[in-house]
């Protein structure tokens, strides 16, 4: 059963028609906004991939694939979690030149992900890709485009409450960037998703970096492939969310592993299985463009902006009997 919590005195402030008007603002809106400050163009992705190439995301190793055989084909075939390794692989194959990248919408079934106001087994994304030159491979680059980022939330905020006055919420354009050390080290007592939460109450916008290496204490704060980002040069973008009272993550993104990063992380997870296989063959051997890229949920985005309190509101999905039941109880609507 998923975990459903409603803020009390909740109520959505559009009507249903006004909340689809809405979201397609959001969507034209924020994707020009990207397009312009990240020099992006928008191309075509996949829905699924080959699961013997290695380019599906393993997200933290443990999640299952949805997975169905293609007898014409003769491999199986599985639903992506991300397109992360993908649009890599993009970037060569479409010959985007340094400093320009792309994006696509990225639609994801993850079946084993916990629900909750938050998560649905249907992942909807903007996922993102730039090539970069070597040199750009620095903690300031990475903040520049974190920065970039940020001010498209706040412009997309900016447009959705002219339109819509009774919207009130207003992103914090200032980012405070804080490691996950540094972050271990204020709050050692708390939890990871405590710590989160204090540092985004304080903050409003948070940029925490450096997820998936381990931490002094011995644990990680959270789980990444050890394939995509380099784990000294990623992070998640963290926001208040004022109506559920807590952070919220936007967008994970980082560089992407170079040689270097990459047969260091594989032996740091215990992966070194994966050197064999076609994509990890291309950047070992030097093959793909250097890059740094993320995912910026749609649905996410969406529900912060207008003020949501579930996710259910601005997605369609499925969900258990209690979760629907609570909401209809609550006067929620669940697309």
């Amino acid at each position: 059963m998923s975990r459903l919590t409603i803020p009390a005195g909740y109520k959505m402030p559009l009507t249903n028609n006004e909340l689809q008007r809405a979201i397609e603002l959001i969507h034209a809106d924020f994707q020009h906004n990207l397009t312009v400050r990240l020099n992006l163009h928008r191309v075509s992705a996949p829905l699924f991939v080959d699961g013997a190439t290695g380019l599906n995301d393993d997200l933290n190793g443990v999640e299952r694939p949805v997975s169905f055989d293609i007898p014409d084909v003769g491999t199986e075939g599985q639903v992506v979690h991300s397109l992360a390794k993908w649009k890599r692989l993009a970037l060569k194959r479409y010959e985007f030149q340094e400093g320009t990248g792309l994006y696509t919408d990225m639609n994801a079934i993850r079946r084993d992900e916990e629900l909750d106001n938050l998560h649905s087994i249907y992942v909807d994304q903007w996922d993102w890709e730039k090539h970069i030159s070597p040199r750009d491979r620095t903690v300031p680059y990475l903040k520049d485009t974190v920065r970039d980022i940020a001010g498209c939330i706040c412009d997309t905020a900016t447009a959705l409450r002219n339109a819509y006055p009774v919207l009130t919420f207003r992103p914090d354009r200032d980012v405070y960037f804080i490691t996950t050390q540094e972050l271990e080290d204020r709050y050692p007592s708390l939890t990871p998703s405590e710590r989160e939460r204090a540092v985004c109450e304080e903050h409003h916008t948070v940029f925490l970096m450096q997820i998936g290496k381990t931490l002094a204490s011995g644990i990680k704060h959270d789980g990444r492939a050890p394939d995509y980002d380099d784990w000294e040069l990623n992070g998640d973008i963290l926001m208040w969310n004022p109506v559920l009272q807590s952070q919220f993550e936007v967008s994970s993104m980082g560089i992407r592993v170079d040689a270097a990063a990459l047969d260091r992380q594989l032996t740091a997870a215990g992966c070194d299985h994966r050197r064999s296989l076609p994509f990890h063959q291309m950047l070992l051997n030097g093959e793909l463009p250097q890059s740094m890229g993320g995912g910026i949920g749609q649905s996410r985005l969406c529900m912060l902006l207008l003020g949501t309190c579930h996710i259910g509101e601005v997605q369609a999905s499925l969900w258990d009997r209690e979760t629907v039941a609570g909401c209809e109880k609550a006067g929620i609507t669940l697309l």
